[in-house]
């Protein structure tokens, strides 16, 4: 991968990073990709609560309404009674898989020494 540099008269928000950013910066973002990832098929809603565990629902539902807008998650509701709905990644939420795979070796690096 061919590494970009950015003038000094950007603003970071216009260049690739501060898109990247504007899409996965949050508290719980992040960790609800990685769930979702984690889970390899789609997962319900109260699963992927008790998988993050401090997230309030409120929290939890504006994450999901978030990374479903910026295409990053699909969710899929059934009609029946009680209601059912299913959470999986999409392709754009995949392709951030790797980015998040980087992240955790580092963490795991950085803990080992």
């Amino acid at each position: 991968m061919k590494m970009q540099s950015y003038p000094f008269d950007t603003h970071l928000k216009d260049t690739g990073f501060g898109y990247t950013l504007s899409l996965i910066s949050g508290k719980y973002k992040m960790t609800v990709l990685y769930c979702l990832h984690l889970n390899n098929g789609p997962i319900r809603y109260n699963q992927l609560k008790r998988s993050i565990g401090s997230v309030s629902y409120k929290t939890l539902t504006n994450t999901l309404r978030e990374l479903e807008r910026d295409q990053l998650i699909c969710r899929k509701e059934y009609p029946q009674v009680p209601p059912k709905v299913e959470y999986s990644l999409s392709k754009d939420g995949e392709s951030l898989i790797p980015v998040l795979d980087a992240i955790c070796f580092w963490g795991e690096e950085k803990l080992k020494s």
